[in-house]
């Protein structure tokens, strides 16, 4: 199958991913100033923070300061991560973009490792939170099944495994009259490749023709990039993506979790195939090499120091 979309929507993790995963504590200016300038490239979501244990997750200890002192534009959706009521009681008290989320993971071990809960209490908890944003008026727009290409916990995750996920995030979205405008596939730690991606995609679209995918790719092994080209060719055209490559789960069950896949050099892949991505190139680099200065080390993105192809075709090609 090759159906290449003619545009894709890029969803900036780089804030929240990148600040969550390292031991190195981050300002909370450094993180406001990062966003700032995120919003500034032509993204139009950007996912600022976590509400997670701070004993666990030091770095979003100030998450509600982060939300709290971000300046908005108008046309960007500062948006955010719980993974329980209480984190989702505390983000509602900031100012950022809530919706909410189904999340269940294929793999019921890196459930547990995650979020210490088992499958079915993971259902029973997801249940309760969707019955809490009908309360809140926060609107549900997406389903994201973890671990859809494999786990450091339970090995190779099947097709099978997936599509049962998926059946039930449709089925709590039916049973609380919700509309779901897609489901997100995650290979939280890294185990996809472009083979998997089309065997796991098709097998997605095959009982749901209509169902809009999306994915949360990680480039753990060097193959991220390569997974999402397998994705856009089965016309896949929502990306989650981390300038400069930031990221990486806590929980991934090894050390040296690699990031997401990077946004500017996804975003310059995209762009020079003809797939429109609406994104300032030459800004979003920039926003590379602050990441860099906040960290004080290099950072696995390409585009970052390679520098675009314009200086040789002339100015405004990715703009």
């Amino acid at each position: 199958m090759s159906d290449l979309p003619r545009k894709v929507d890029i969803h900036e993790e780089g804030p929240r991913e990148g600040f969550q995963i390292t031991s190195q504590i981050i300002a909370t200016a450094d993180k406001v100033r990062f966003i700032e300038a995120l919003a500034e490239t032509g993204l139009r979501d950007i996912n600022c923070v976590s509400f997670v244990n701070p004993k666990k997750v030091p770095n979003m200890a100030d998450a509600a300061a982060v939300a709290s002192a971000i300046r908005k534009r108008r046309d960007v959706r500062y948006s955010a991560l719980w993974l329980s009521l209480g984190g989702f009681e505390r983000a509602l008290q900031t100012p950022l973009d809530l919706s909410g989320l189904i999340l269940l993971s294929a793999s019921e071990a890196f459930s547990i490792a995650n979020t210490g809960k088992t499958t079915a209490e993971t259902v029973v908890e997801q249940s309760a939170m969707l019955k809490r944003y009908r309360e809140a008026s926060i609107p549900v727009e997406w389903a994201s099944i973890m671990t859809a290409f494999g786990c450091n916990f339970a090995g190779d995750i099947e097709p099978k495994s997936v599509i049962s996920m998926v059946a039930t995030a449709l089925e709590l979205a039916t049973e609380h009259d919700i509309q779901l405008h897609g489901v997100r596939l995650a290979d939280t730690v890294g185990w996809a490749t472009p083979v998997a991606i089309e065997r796991v995609v098709s097998s997605v679209r095959d009982r749901w023709p209509h169902l809009r995918i999306g994915l949360h790719l990680h480039d753990t092994r060097g193959t991220g990039l390569a997974n999402a080209y397998a994705g856009l060719r089965m016309g896949v055209d929502q990306f989650d993506a981390a300038c400069a490559g930031l990221g990486g789960c806590p929980f991934a069950g090894h050390k040296g979790a690699a990031g997401n896949i990077c946004t500017e050099d996804l975003a310059f892949m995209c762009e020079e195939m003809g797939i429109a991505t609406g994104i300032d190139l030459d800004r979003l680099i920039d926003c590379g090499n602050l990441a860099e200065e906040i960290f004080g080390r290099p950072l696995p993105g390409k585009l970052m120091h390679a520098g675009t192809l314009s200086r040789f075709r002339g100015a405004g090609r990715y703009n």
